[in-house]
């Protein structure tokens, strides 16, 4: 046999301190009394010497020790209670978080457990403990809960009490030291338990049950099959129609909720089945706005019949009042077929049916679908049909010399009066029935030539013909209708698949939405206008001549606020209104995207700010302060040496001095070139020199033999700024001069390659070389190559290559055959004189 699940009964509490755990105890004393198996699993006593005394004479099981961190704690031992098997355990505190190592995070987790051993549990939650209600007791209070549980979990108990009390009486149980230690209650009174923040605390708590009881109802009335509605609170239900009045209904029936506290605003919409489009979509979804504004809901129903819709969802959502508006309809359609409005009155029963007037009342309205969706020229040839057709069929038949000519004519009067509703739509054909029922009467009826029928079958035929013709038109044209309807929306879902495609990749731009929108609808021209302090500007535009105000264009659609479609063209139908929407929706999110892109932008660009200052500020702590140590370090000794320094020591010392200056101006002038090439502001004056003005300098100082110039003097002219391209030569030589040295390898040759339009200078060391994975990672601001060099800030590769790609060339790193690093530096040749070959040669490099 299946396992019974045990009962779930909580104590919720209103607000700390109302007594819940004192309640949950309380009734595990009457239990115990009635002889029921009772243990307390776990309760909090915080100290309340009241709490501690109500445990007296229940059975109490043993916690279990948890060692966390150096420190022992007690919790619930649920296999303690699972191996005592009573028949109802008292836990408290379900929103409590476990100690870490515990076998379940969340003590919520343990009952359900016990639960599914068969046990009833008895629990304790405070209101502003479960999940649902996080953020608005955060908001009230100020303290945010670190402990809560899923709201689901308490709606699942079988049994839930509320444990009130007045904020008052509360702050003086408080007072008395009946709640918190006495040193604790003056600050807890004058923050977590202010009147204001016990009253919203309360109120948070009754709303959450009165929900919960909702819950409770509504299941118990559909297990007892209990169809009338059990008013237990005001639902105000407005019947919306889909036109101009819904918004005057709306606000009327938010009017009567607001009467009654606690009461609900609930607006239906109903959707007629047969297929055809609403024709207030508009005034629908404008409606459905207002209601979420007013803090209503909206509902949305298919039927048949309107009237019994509306009074099924009235009754299904226990209304106590439903909102209807007088009938658009005048007086002689009302009479005929009398109104919504009545025949929801006469279905309501109990519910209150508050009839509301407005400016549209006792107006007539075309009936849906009067309007004819075919083109003038097709419902002109259909009337022509309708009067054209008949008369042929009659003249054909009478070519016949067969009497009874009646059967056959009817039905080929009954085929002409299809072929003309195919045509011309339903008024076409309810004209050529008209004809046809005259033509059939006077030449086919005997007897002939007179309107009057002397055989009452004859006469019953024509009635029958006319009914089946008018009826037979009626099918064809809705048939048409809808076929017509289904084409619009078939084109209308693929240009709305399209556009919502386009924006999922994220590729489309405010000019393709404004050229495929002037593609869609024919458009001599589209403009996209935003709305500046000075007027309008033209953010996008296709075709032209195109409107630079709203009132130049021809049809105009609202974006946002600040934003507006301009069309210049023919008019739009109004069918295509919904697609032009989907336009501007598409528009909004082009322009939204557009703006979270340059919002990421200007983010990224603040993180590589950012970066960039963290790691300046971290390399400036350290390189530059190396050379400053070594300067103070010299300055010291040649000023506090005296007669102790002799002439070699003061020569040693003068000469640190001079290397810590060269390295601090290097830093410096780094920092400085960097700046100026992310600022923009470092321009090179390209001229035509020669590599001889430029190598040699960028070669000298470093010590004899330490660096190698195998330059030709073939090789011709560069365009270049010399100075510039002298300093990123200097720091290439210095760079592959101190990796030389740390492996005693062979001195740094510079060489020169001459190729079609560039000149290559190569720096080949023999040094450790540079894996190639990061040899692009090597030109970065800030990056060593081995990130624990010192002596620089990492910088002079990244001002190598930016002073490079300002001089128009390129700098790259490759191995050097047999190892070592070979630095390639592209500078762009010279221009060579009118009439002059360019030549192509190698110069000299061993």
């Amino acid at each position: 046999m299946e396992q019974r699940r045990g009962r779930l009964t909580v104590y919720l509490g209103a607000a700390p301190g109302v007594g819940k755990t004192c309640a949950m105890l309380d009734e595990a004393r009457r239990r115990v009394e009635r002889g029921t198996d009772v243990v307390v699993g776990l309760v909090e006593t915080h100290g309340r010497a009241h709490t501690e005394a109500r445990t007296e004479g229940l059975e109490v099981l043993p916690r279990r020790t948890v060692e966390h961190r150096g420190t022992t704690f007690t919790d619930l031992d649920v296999d303690a209670v699972l191996a005592r098997r009573p028949a109802v355990v008292c836990i408290d505190e379900l929103a409590h978080t476990n100690v870490p190592g515990s076998a379940r995070e969340k003590r919520a987790e343990d009952v359900e457990v016990i639960r599914a051993a068969g046990i009833d549990v008895v629990t304790t939650v405070n209101i502003q403990h479960l999940e649902s209600l996080n953020d608005q007791v955060e908001r009230i209070t100020g303290v945010r809960q670190r402990e809560t549980v899923p709201d689901a979990v308490v709606r699942s108990a079988d049994q839930i009490q509320l444990v009130d009390m007045a904020p008052e009486a509360l702050r003086r149980r408080m007072a008395h030291g009946n709640v918190y230690r006495p040193e604790n209650v003056d600050a807890s009174l004058t923050s977590y338990f202010r009147v204001g923040n016990l009253t919203a605390l309360r109120e948070l708590a009754l709303l959450w049950l009165a929900d919960r009881v909702d819950d409770a109802l509504g299941d118990y009335r559909r297990a007892h099959r209990i169809d009338h509605p059990w008013p237990t609170k005001e639902r105000v239900v407005v019947a919306v129609t889909g036109g101009p009045e819904s918004e005057t209904l709306i606000r009327r029936g938010a009017k009567l909720a607001e009467r009654a506290v606690g009461s609900e605003l609930l607006a239906v919409h109903v959707i007629a089945d047969d297929g055809l489009r609403d024709p207030g979509e508009r005034q629908v979804a404008r409606a459905q706005q207002l209601v979420a504004t007013l803090g209503g809901t909206f509902h949305t129903v298919v039927g048949e019949d309107v009237a019994r819709a509306v009074v099924d969802f009235a009754t299904g959502a226990d209304a106590t009042m439903l909102v209807v508006g007088v009938s658009r309809h005048g007086r002689l359609r009302r009479l005929l077929t009398g109104s919504s409005g009545d025949r929801i009155a006469s279905l309501a029963g109990a519910v209150d049916v508050h009839l509301v007037t407005h400016a549209q009342a006792g107006r007539a309205t075309r009936a849906r679908g009067a309007g004819s969706s075919l083109s003038t020229r097709r419902q002109l040839a259909g009337w022509a049909a309708a009067v054209v057709l008949p008369v042929v069929l009659t003249w054909l038949l009478q070519r016949f010399e067969d009497t009874d000519q009646l059967p056959l004519a009817e039905m080929l009067l009954l085929a002409g009066t299809v072929l003309v509703a195919l045509v011309g739509g339903l008024l076409p054909a309810l004209a050529a029935a008209v004809v046809s029922f005259f033509t059939l009467n006077w030449f086919f009826t005997p007897p002939t030539g007179v309107l009057t029928v002397a055989e009452p079958a004859n006469f019953v035929a024509l009635l029958v013909y006319v009914a089946v013709a008018g009826g037979v038109a009626t099918v064809v044209d809705r048939a048409s209708r809808r076929a017509a309807e289904a084409t619009l929306a078939r084109t209308e879902a693929a240009t709305m698949g399209a556009l919502s495609r386009s924006v999922l990749t994220g590729h489309d731009t405010a000019e393709a939405v404004v050229a495929r929108l002037r593609e869609t609808f024919g458009q001599d021209a589209v403009s996209l206008l935003a709305r500046t302090a000075s007027g309008w500007q033209v953010v996008a535009a296709s075709g032209g001549p195109c409107a630079a105000t709203p009132d130049e264009g021809d049809t105009r659609v609202r974006v946002d606020d600040d934003h507006v479609l301009v069309l210049t063209g023919d008019p739009l139908r109004a069918s295509d209104q919904r697609v032009l929407e989907g336009f501007a929706v598409q528009t909004s999110l082009v322009l939204e995207y557009r703006r979270l892109r340059t919002r990421e932008d200007r983010a990224a660009a603040l993180e590589s700010a950012e970066a960039t200052s963290t790691a300046l500020l971290r390399a400036v702590s350290h390189d530059l302060r190396t050379p400053l140590a070594t300067m103070r370090t010299s300055v010291d000794g040649l000023v506090g040496g005296g007669e102790l320094v002799g002439p070699d020591d003061r020569a040693e010392l003068v000469r640190s001095l001079d290397d810590g200056i060269d390295r601090l101006e290097r830093l410096i002038d780094h920092l400085l070139d960097l700046s100026r090439l992310e600022a923009g502001l470092l321009q090179p004056v390209l001229r035509d020199r020669s590599l001889d003005e430029v190598l040699p300098l960028a070669v000298a100082g470093h010590p004899p033999g330490a660096v190698s110039l195998e330059v030709d003097e073939s090789v011709p002219m560069v365009r270049t700024d010399v100075g510039m391209l002298e300093r990123v030569v200097a720091n290439l030589v210095g760079n592959a001069v101190r990796a030389s040295r740390s492996t005693g390898a062979t001195p740094v040759r510079v060489l020169a390659h001459v190729l079609p339009g560039t000149v290559e200078v190569l720096v080949v060391d023999r040094g450790p070389g540079v894996p190639a994975a990061q040899r692009e990672r090597m030109f970065a601001p800030f990056q060593r190559l081995d990130d624990s060099s010192v002596g620089g800030l990492g910088l002079g590769l990244a001002v190598a290559r930016g002073l490079t790609e300002a001089l128009g060339g390129t700098l790259e790193a490759e191995d050097t055959p047999g190892g070592g690093l070979t630095m390639v530096l592209a500078v762009p040749r010279a221009e060579p004189p009118t009439g002059t070959g360019s030549g192509t040669g190698t110069g000299v490099g061993g």
